[in-house]
């Protein structure tokens, strides 16, 4: 099938992962491709490079040269004007660039452009509002001061407990024994698993904190509700600054909807599509 250009990428660059998805002007789907890790504020350079690699397979697929695509770029790191200059300052391969935090990208796709605010819970955490043509941003402060009820969040609260249990200040669970099976059961292999663990890996705690939870363990219970409530304010938040509707994205969140708020339950609707599509949707509006 013949297809024809311009031609659009899409980048949804985050702490776990790198996804890129190519359209042609008429919208059809050409290809995707998935790569590492691109959190740019985690590892600039590192980042940049996992976004041009990840771009560069799927354009390699349907034979289309990385320097003809329309880019739009959702990236994990980016929270303000002076970082997306930086990213332009990189001599990207692309036809064009335009950048912004991946949560915009997404907020963009779920009301594909229209107003609306989204919850991203997966390695981190925020929300985001698009109410006529302003953007609001609360939480993604980053693993060191924020992204409260993430999986980074959840993952660091379960070794935090892990550590008090083998201090015997607190009782274990069947929940914490798994997390120490994991990120160690002693004070030296906890001690070293945590110096050298990223985001990622403690948001692959998490895991099994919601099943954990379900079944009524008392340590993922408490952590659970209390990342409920972090995720809930985020919304609420989004809500008073006049957000009427409300997606829920991320690995996350299909888990955490039922803890939600009830205010925030009521105004939940259905993403009507992705990040991808939302940084594409970027590119497009970029090149009208």
């Amino acid at each position: 099938m013949q297809h024809s250009g311009p031609y659009f990428l899409g980048v949804d660059g985050g702490g776990s992962r790198c996804r890129v998805r190519i359209r042609d002007v008429s919208g059809a789907l050409l290809s995707e491709a998935q790569g590492g890790p691109s959190n740019v504020y985690q590892d600039f350079e590192g980042g940049v490079a996992m976004v041009i690699s990840t771009a560069q397979t799927a354009a390699n697929r349907i034979g289309i040269p990385v320097d003809q695509l329309h880019a739009g770029l959702g990236l994990a790191g980016v929270s303000s004007s002076v970082d997306g200059a930086r990213l332009l300052r990189e001599s990207l391969p692309f036809a064009s660039v335009v950048v912004e935090n991946d949560g915009v990208a997404a907020c963009m796709g779920a009301f594909q452009g229209e107003d609306g605010g989204i919850l991203i819970m997966g390695t981190g955490s925020i929300g985001i509002g698009m109410v006529g043509g302003q953007r609001h941003m609360v939480g993604g402060w980053g693993f060191t001061l924020g992204d409260l009820g993430s999986g980074g969040w959840i993952g660091l609260q379960a070794a935090q407990r892990a550590a008090l249990v083998i201090d015997k200040m607190m009782p274990s669970s069947p929940f914490i024994e798994k997390v120490m099976t994991q990120a160690g059961d002693n004070r030296i292999d906890l001690t070293q698993w945590s110096v050298s663990a990223v985001p990622r890996d403690f948001a692959s705690l998490a895991r099994e904190a919601f099943a954990a939870a379900d079944a009524g363990d008392p340590h993922a219970k408490e952590i659970v509700v209390a990342g409920s409530g972090h995720i809930s304010d985020l919304g609420k938040t989004l809500l008073s600054r006049g957000a009427k509707q409300l997606s829920l994205m991320g690995g996350l969140a299909p888990s955490y909807e039922p803890y939600l708020s009830q205010d925030i339950r009521a105004v939940l609707v259905p993403p009507k599509s992705d990040a991808l599509d939302g940084a594409i949707l970027m590119a497009r509006r970029a090149q009208a």
